[in-house]
């Protein structure tokens, strides 16, 4: 039987790139018609990132392509540096997808699917005369943001300067009124407004958008999609989540067993968990005001500490030496039983252990479905990035977490807007294990939808099966 063929483009930092490939992977289980070929960029690839897909099973319905390496001249905007490599990447996709199509044995070309950041590579769709589905991995209610700000851009032509003037913003895919300091920064800056602009052009430009989310979690912002007229004329929205991601191969200053062992040990949903993602790191200042927070708390705790990033470095593991350096004196033999100060966490074994009962995070989205999915808490710790919208709509919107801050920020080649006191964090850590509160109860209930929704019945496994129809429409 001839296959349809998709050809799936992500972006190759390792979260977006397993994300994606996870995305293959769930359209491949659900229909046995679909053949993916991964073309694969190589843009500052990790040893973790190289293993993962060395993981991978290559079959008859998933193969992986190579793209030659370019040259790229250096820029200290990381995303210029980016999208300079798909422009040189052009002529290498539109290569391998003729070849693809030139294999006699092989089935009809039926679509692309790529990466949020990837939609120049629409042009080369286009010349193919096939759709462009693009994959996003934030929720949808964050799509909204970016669409939103884009139209009073272009259509308003309200500039960044009027934009910072603004306290809060009316968005389609919100309930409630957005604070400003809950955008990202690169949707109100006037320094990422030509990056930006282009990002959601691209966006606009796409035949479908699949999202890594589910109605059943943002049912106010998925409806928006139908229903308000601001949103009307978009790409048609598939919400297809949660897919989870597995753990990557990484090295930690505590191997990963010895964790989970020590969390075998402690009682259901007292341990709470502080991981800030893969490039979630502070200052020693900022270190200690957690350590006291945690201290003073009493509660159980694992903490995944890293050492603050160095200019172009992704955040480091201390050696067991250095973390007396940036600890209080005596911390670490004053909680020795009742904590565990890690590197690299093995963050989904944690989340699902039975002990764990409150995790203090960045928000990122993957982070954020695998604590929905596991029914643990978020006290919420944005950083950088779209974390701020998510910390908004986790606490305000859905009321499935609660606020250690909502608005702090580390800018782009900048420090933390301030200091978080330890009293914040603790009440933040005393409110997430609060075993009988509320946003507790509404999040192991939102677990039980996540573990469902994919399933037949379920509102995601209802939009998969859409997008699988369209993409065969396609041939």
């Amino acid at each position: 039987m001839k296959k349809a063929q998709l050809v799936f483009i992500p972006f190759p930092g390792l979260s977006h790139l397993v994300s994606t490939l996870e995305l293959a992977k769930l359209l491949i289980n659900r229909d046995n018609r679909l053949r993916i070929t991964v073309l694969l960029m190589n843009f500052s690839r990790s040893k973790e990132t190289d293993l993962y897909i060395k993981s991978l099973p290559i079959s008859d319905s998933l193969n992986f392509i190579k793209l030659p390496e370019c040259f790229v001249p250096p820029n200290t905007n990381p995303r210029a540096v980016f999208d300079a490599l798909l422009e040189a990447q052009k002529p290498n996709v539109r290569q391998a997808v003729s070849d693809l199509i030139n294999v006699e044995r092989q089935g009809p070309l039926a679509s692309f699917v790529i990466d949020m950041f990837c939609t120049p590579m629409i042009d080369i769709a286009k010349e193919f005369s096939v759709p462009t589905l693009v994959f996003l991995t934030s929720g949808v209610a964050c799509l909204g943001v970016n669409f939103h700000i884009h139209t009073l851009r272009e259509r308003d032509n309200v500039d960044p300067t009027q934009l910072l003037q603004q306290t809060e913003f009316a968005i389609p895919t919100f309930a409630n009124l957005v604070p400003s300091y809950s955008l990202p920064s690169s949707v109100i800056s006037k320094e990422w407004e030509s990056l930006f602009m282009n990002f959601v052009r691209g966006l606009k430009n796409a035949d479908g958008l699949i999202i890594n989310s589910f109605e059943e979690l943002e049912s106010h912002a998925v409806h928006s999609f139908s229903s308000h007229p601001e949103l009307a004329g978009l790409p048609i929205i598939y919400p297809v989540g949660p897919i989870l991601t597995p753990e990557p191969k990484s090295k930690s200053v505590v191997e990963p067993d010895d964790i989970i062992k020590w969390l075998d040990d402690q009682p259901p949903s007292s341990v709470v968990f502080f991981c800030f993602g893969t490039s979630g790191s502070f200052d020693e200042d900022q270190v200690k005001e957690i350590a006291h927070a945690i201290e003073n708390s009493g509660a159980r705790f694992v903490w995944s500490l890293r050492k603050p990033q160095l200019k172009g470095v992704a955040p480091s593991d201390y050696s067991l030496s250095d973390l007396s350096l940036v600890l209080p004196e005596g911390f670490l033999d004053r909680t020795r039983g009742i904590g565990r100060v890690i590197g690299w966490a093995p963050q989904t074994q944690i989340l699902a252990h039975p002990a764990t009962g409150g995790f203090v995070s960045h928000c990122g989205w993957n982070s954020t479905l695998e604590s929905i999915y596991f029914g643990v808490p978020i006290a919420t710790w944005p950083i950088y990035a779209e974390q701020q919208t998510n910390a908004f709509e986790l606490v305000v919107e859905l009321k499935l977490a609660v606020e250690i801050a909502l608005d702090y920020k580390v800018e782009f080649k900048g420090g933390p807007n301030y200091l978080l006191t330890a009293d914040k964090i603790e009440g933040g850590i005393r409110n997430v294990l609060d075993k009988d509160g509320e946003v507790r109860k509404k999040v192991k209930k939102m677990s039980e939808k996540s573990r469902t929704t994919l399933l037949e019945g379920g509102s995601s496994y209802t939009y998969l099966g859409r997008l699988i129809d369209y993409i065969m429409n396609q041939i």
